[in-house]
């Protein structure tokens, strides 16, 4: 992978990480009309994990003051035995969903993480969960009542979040797609879901980044390795911008474009693939 590689995959990381429109499956689709076709599907997969770390920086330094103050809170439900304010309560309950809403997805991620790398690395899978789950996203924005905030997460719509989060292992089904989907059907808005969304993937996306960093770097080439670096400040700095402005416009605006997005690429991609423009 050279230089001009990995600008382009840091790219379209950072612009696909927040949307839901599935960026694995654009990273994936990218690299074999790139042509790196050198590359296993675990590399891949652990290509992309390590970038999403990139992506992940940039929602820590953009909710940093609310991460900081769920942090706090939660440590202090258990440690302190002050009393908490109401919003220091809602906050340390938002930090337990967090967690829980985070178990999911760590437990399918080690159960099937074999199955993960090789078998759902396919782009047919891809095409038709783009396909699906665009439909999916669809009906959820057009029959959700969008009336809920975050104060109002429980703990059953937290484990239903977390169980959305875990298709996401699915490359084509999206992590902000899958849970915004679970939340508008859950009734939350679209700015309250798309928050949630970013809040709950930290720690799953985290931990997967560095498991998969920290256990394949041996075998990657130097050339890997920092091509790797360079798509990953890449996709800091678009992904940064992204979610600034996914957020302003979810103020007004819905997720049609998105669900568009979604059904095209995935047409277009069984095309190539039925004709061998590109293979699975």
């Amino acid at each position: 992978m050279n230089f001009f590689d990995a600008v382009i995959l840091g790219l379209i990381q950072g612009l696909t990480e927040f949307l839901p429109i599935s960026s694995s499956a654009h990273v994936q689709i990218a690299s074999q009309l790139l042509g790196l076709d050198h590359m296993s599907r675990p590399q891949l997969t652990a290509f992309i994990a390590t970038i999403q770390l990139g992506t992940e920086a940039a929602v820590v330094i953009y909710f940093f003051k609310d991460i900081v103050r769920i942090v706090r809170a939660w440590f202090g439900s258990i440690v302190s035995r002050k009393p908490q304010s109401a919003s220091q309560k809602a906050d340390a309950k938002l930090g337990w969903l967090v967690i829980v809403g985070s178990v999911p997805v760590i437990v399918v991620g080690l159960i099937f993480k074999t199955q993960i790398e090789n078998q759902l690395r396919n782009l047919w899978i891809v095409a038709f969960m783009l396909i699906i789950f665009g439909l999916v996203l669809a009906v959820a924005d057009r029959v959700g009542a969008r009336t809920k905030s975050i104060d109002d997460m429980s703990t059953r719509d937290g484990i239903l979040y977390g169980l959305a989060q875990a298709l996401a292992v699915i490359p084509g089904v999206s992590r902000s797609g899958g849970t915004i989907s679970m939340g508008l059907f859950l009734g939350y808005s679209r700015q309250a879901a798309a928050r949630y969304s970013f809040l709950l993937a930290i720690p799953a996306v985290i931990a997967s980044g560095t498991f998969e960093f920290a256990t394949t770097y041996q075998s990657l080439e130097a050339s890997d390795i920092a091509a790797t670096a360079v798509a990953t400040v890449v996709s800091f700095a678009v992904g940064f911008t992204v979610i600034v402005a996914f957020l302003r416009y979810l103020s007004r605006g819905s997720f049609m474009p998105f669900i568009i997005w979604r059904i095209v690429v995935g047409v277009a991609l069984l095309i190539l693939l039925s004709n061998g423009a590109l293979t699975a």
